[in-house]
């Protein structure tokens, strides 16, 4: 039985999101499995770095799975590629250490938001950006995420109000860059909980719209309570841009 890590970009429009669930098909980790068990003829379950929402995309996610086969390496991965639809792609495949684990042995991952700040978004981007169309205070919001970078109980930045596991992170740096009338906004950590990065960024649009000061972080994170942070931004402007591990 041999481990095999893949690294995998999508468009997250028409799926419910990364994990496999017994409501729908239309998950990114079930069309895997699905064209993995029709190679093997077996039961395949594929492991991913994370579980990205309805929605949200990925540039380089990162999974891995256990397989007994002949096959090249190159022939997995052009099997995969063959049959998988067109808005999924794995861009590498090779051979990993079994004990090798696509989440637990992740060190950090980078989420990239996208924000049209302009009147109007692309008509071929508009699935890809959100379309917020109002004009940011961008150094507002630096001096607000200076408030939220480092290690804290992330709890107020959480949807799932009935989590029971820790919800401290260490969320290491919150970086943006201006184009034209676009924003991109990276947010790096050891990990993210629960719609954490949607709401990190809604709150940061409120402090850039001025509904909010950037004083204001350190009373959000310390409420641990949801309703003091600010709204969830849409899906369609995340991107699971990065994973990294230990070298």
């Amino acid at each position: 039985m041999k481990n095999y890590r893949i690294v995998v970009e999508y468009d997250g429009s028409r799926y419910d999101g990364w994990q496999k669930q017994g409501n729908t098909d239309q998950t990114i980790q079930g069309k895997i499995e699905q064209v993995l068990e029709r190679m093997s003829g077996k039961s395949i379950e594929v492991h991913g770095s994370g579980r990205t929402d309805a929605g949200v995309h990925a540039l380089n996610q990162v999974a891995n799975f256990h397989i007994d086969s002949d096959r090249k390496d190159q022939e997995i991965k052009e099997y995969l590629n063959h049959y998988l639809p067109e808005d999924i792609r794995v861009k590498t495949l090779e051979e990993v250490p079994e004990r090798f684990h696509s989440r637990l042995n992740a060190e950090e991952k980078t989420y990239l938001y996208r924000i049209e700040m302009g009147e109007k978004r692309q008509v071929f981007d508009r699935k890809y950006i959100y379309g917020l169309h109002k004009k940011l205070d961008v150094k507002a919001m630096e001096r607000a995420a200076a408030y939220l970078c480092g290690e804290h109980d992330f709890k107020s930045f959480c949807s799932n109000r009935k989590m029971k596991k820790s919800t401290v992170r260490n969320l290491k740096k919150i970086e943006f860059e201006k184009e034209d009338s676009r924003l991109f906004v990276r947010f790096t950590g050891d990990g993210f909980l629960y719609n954490m990065v949607r709401i990190l960024m809604g709150t940061l649009i409120e402090v850039g719209l001025k509904e909010r000061s950037p004083e204001e972080m350190a009373g959000i994170l310390n409420a641990l309570d949801r309703k003091t942070a600010g709204y969830t931004v849409p899906p369609e402007g995340l991107f699971l841009e990065n994973v990294r591990y230990k070298q």
